[in-house]
C-alpha cells in the first residue's frame, strides 16, 4: 500500500511559475496604462497584493476583493493617472496569458497520475485559474479542481478541505497528503484539517517555529520517494 493514497496539490508557486505571470502581466497592464517608468512600481506593487492575499488567509477580503483593490491603492498611492479597474481587466489577462508550470511538473502528475488520486486545491480568482489551467492542459490530470472564489472558501479555512473532501468521497486523512508552498495557507490549512503536509521549499526559506510540516522539499521530483 502507498504510504499516501490522494494528493492535494496547490497550483500557484508549486506547480505553475506564477512569479513569470505576475511579472508578464504587470508589464502588459503598465505599457496599456502609459506608465512611463513600470519597473519601479512592480516591487510597491507586490507588496500591496502580498498584504490583500494575507487578508484572504485571515478571512477579511475575498479573492475577487484583491482583483480591483490592489490596483486602486496603487494609484491612490503613486498618483498613477490610470483606471483602476481598466488596470485590473488588463492583468486579469494577462495572468491567463503569461506564464507556464515548472520544470517536471507535467511529468510528475502523469507519473503520480498512475498510482494516486490528484486533486488541486487553490486560492485564485476563478477567471483567471481556469484560463491558466486549460492553457497548460493539465486539468485531465486532477480528479476534482477545488478553486476558492468558486466554493467561497480559501485556504487555511476548513471550509475549502470540507469542499474538497466531499467531493472525492472522504478518504482517509492520514493517507491524504496536502502539498502546497505556502506556510500560511497550504501548510497551515492542511495541518489545521489533520492532514499530514509536504511543504515545496524551492527558495530555501525558514519555517517558523510554531510552523508544523510534516515533510519538507526543495525540487518536485522528491515527492516520487516521498509519496511511495
Amino acid at each position: 500500500m502507498a504510504r499516501y493514497e490522494t494528493l492535494l496539490f496547490d497550483f500557484d508557486h508549486t506547480l505553475f511559475d506564477s512569479d513569470a505571470s505576475e511579472a508578464g502581466a504587470f508589464a502588459i497592464t503598465m505599457q496599456r496604462c502609459g506608465v512611463a517608468d513600470p519597473a519601479s512600481l512592480f516591487a510597491p506593487y507586490k507588496a500591496i497584493n502580498h498584504q490583500m492575499w494575507t487578508a484572504v488567509e485571515a478571512g477579511k477580503i475575498t479573492p475577487n476583493d484583491v482583483r480591483h483593490q490592489r490596483f486602486e491603492r496603487l494609484v491612490d498611492e503613486h498618483e498613477i493617472d490610470a483606471d483602476p479597474h481598466a488596470m485590473a481587466d488588463d492583468f486579469a489577462a494577462g495572468l491567463g496569458a503569461c506564464g507556464d508550470m515548472y520544470d517536471g511538473a507535467i511529468d510528475l502528475l502523469t507519473q503520480l497520475g498512475a498510482t494516486h488520486r490528484l486533486a488541486m486545491v487553490t486560492n485564485a480568482i476563478s477567471a483567471v485559474q481556469r484560463t491558466r489551467i486549460e492553457r497548460v492542459g493539465v486539468a485531465h490530470h486532477f480528479e476534482i479542481i477545488v478553486i476558492s472564489t468558486e466554493v467561497d472558501a480559501a485556504k487555511p479555512s476548513p471550509s475549502i478541505f470540507d469542499v474538497t473532501f466531499d467531493r472525492l468521497g472522504h478518504p482517509p486523512k492520514a493517507t491524504t497528503l496536502m502539498i502546497g508552498d505556502s506556510l500560511t495557507s497550504d501548510i497551515a490549512g492542511g495541518t489545521g484539517y489533520g492532514l499530514p503536509t509536504c511543504w515545496f521549499n524551492q527558495h530555501g526559506k525558514v519555517a517558523g517555529s510554531k510552523d508544523q510540516i510534516t515533510h519538507e522539499i526543495s525540487a518536485l521530483d522528491q515527492l516520487f520517494d516521498l509519496v511511495a
